[in-house]
């Protein structure tokens, strides 16, 4: 190695290479700018390390406030019940359920329609006592049943004072204000046989009711009393009031029209005082043509009956008992003819209005053998 006069050493042939001062480096541009772009890069990475390291910190401090918060929370709230549930192989294997255990929907009421509501009812009236109460009236059937019937509000009703009647030698009389207003009668048949009609007269007795005849309950066929047209003479001649009555059994109009002209037919020219009964009854012991007959179609022939009777210018009745006048014929219907209401007994219960009363079924009368029916009338029809 050669030394030069400073005394460094040269080599020749061979560059050498000593640490030089910045004054030695040669002013080259390039190699400054990249050197700042080296620093201006690790700056900005440094930053983006810094500001990444502020963030992750300012997030777990927010987290842990946020957990600090939950915590005091949770203290403060009762912690839910824990729930433990079999495990799915006890479910499987050791469970006593069946899968009919799972169907839980009966525990829920199936919905319904609100219900309508019904209407509200009038409240019950008490009740009351029918043979009492002053509204009904008992009816007795021939086959020993009774039944308490509704009077009719619409049907006239009798305003007789039954504390006037009186009772002498077994003749029933009527009295108002001290004096006899009332009639008495008998009817007659042939099964009286022959009357002397003097000696009832004498008797007490004011009129008869004579049967003109009757139409057979089995045959239909018309059949005249025997007795009939002297009984009509004698009974005449003896001065008494004079009225007659047909037993029907026409099971129509035609035969009903029939037998009021048969009537007619056998009075002639008589002129008799009292009333033409129609006669229409249950047969007793034994069946009748009329026995199927309706309600309606029995007051329609008696009104054919009465009518064709009324139509010659004669006085008309309907006889019947209590049971017949209310339960077999509609009197609503009749309530232009007289009514002669059969019922034995000492004071009559028919409350409709009746002019003529049959009390009695075994009266005894001089001039007539055995039994014969007694009868009362309200009305004086030799004058009406």
């Amino acid at each position: 190695m050669d030394l030069d006069k400073t005394g460094n050493a040269n080599v020749k042939g061979e560059r050498a290479y000593w640490m030089k001062m910045p004054d030695d480096f040669d002013d080259n541009s390039n190699m400054t700018l990249t050197v700042v772009m080296s620093i201006v890069a690790v700056s900005a990475f440094v930053g983006v390390i810094l500001l990444a390291v502020l963030f992750l910190n300012q997030k777990t401090h927010t987290a842990s406030y946020s957990q600090q918060n939950s915590s005091v929370q949770a203290a403060t709230e009762p912690e839910p019940p824990v729930v433990l549930y079999p495990d799915t192989e006890e479910l499987l294997t050791g469970s006593s359920l069946h899968p009919d255990d799972f169907d839980f929907w009966d525990m829920y009421p199936e919905p319904t329609a609100s219900p309508t509501p019904e209407p509200t009812k009038e409240p019950e009236s008490p009740q009351t006592d029918p043979s009492t109460d002053g509204k009904h009236t008992l009816v007795q059937y021939a086959d020993g049943e009774e039944e308490w019937v509704l009077i009719s509000p619409y049907l006239p009703k009798h305003e007789y004072d039954f504390t006037k009647l009186v009772c002498q030698s077994d003749l029933m009389k009527y009295y108002e204000n001290g004096k006899q207003t009332s009639y008495v009668g008998v009817d007659i048949s042939k099964y009286q046989d022959y009357v002397d009609f003097v000696k009832v007269k004498k008797a007490g007795i004011d009129f008869v009711m004579l049967r003109v005849g009757a139409r057979g309950y089995g045959t239909g066929q018309l059949i005249l009393d025997e007795y009939f047209s002297d009984n009509l003479k004698r009974a005449t001649d003896a001065g008494l009031d004079v009225g007659v009555y047909f037993y029907s059994q026409a099971i129509n109009k035609d035969e009903a029209i029939e037998e009021a002209n048969m009537v007619l037919a056998n009075l002639g020219d008589y002129q008799i005082t009292y009333p033409v009964a129609y006669d229409m009854e249950l047969v007793e012991n034994d069946s009748a043509r009329t026995e199927n007959l309706t309600r309606a179609e029995k007051t329609e022939i008696a009104k054919a009956f009465l009518d064709t009777i009324a139509a010659s210018g004669r006085k008309t009745m309907i006889y019947g008992n209590k049971e017949w006048l209310i339960k077999e014929v509609d009197m609503s219907k009749l309530t232009a003819f007289d009514v002669w209401l059969s019922q034995p007994a000492d004071i009559p219960d028919y409350p409709y209005k009746f002019s003529m009363w049959q009390y009695d079924f075994e009266g005894s009368v001089d001039g007539i053998v055995g039994y014969v029916n007694m009868n009362i009338s309200f009305v004086n029809f030799a004058e009406k």
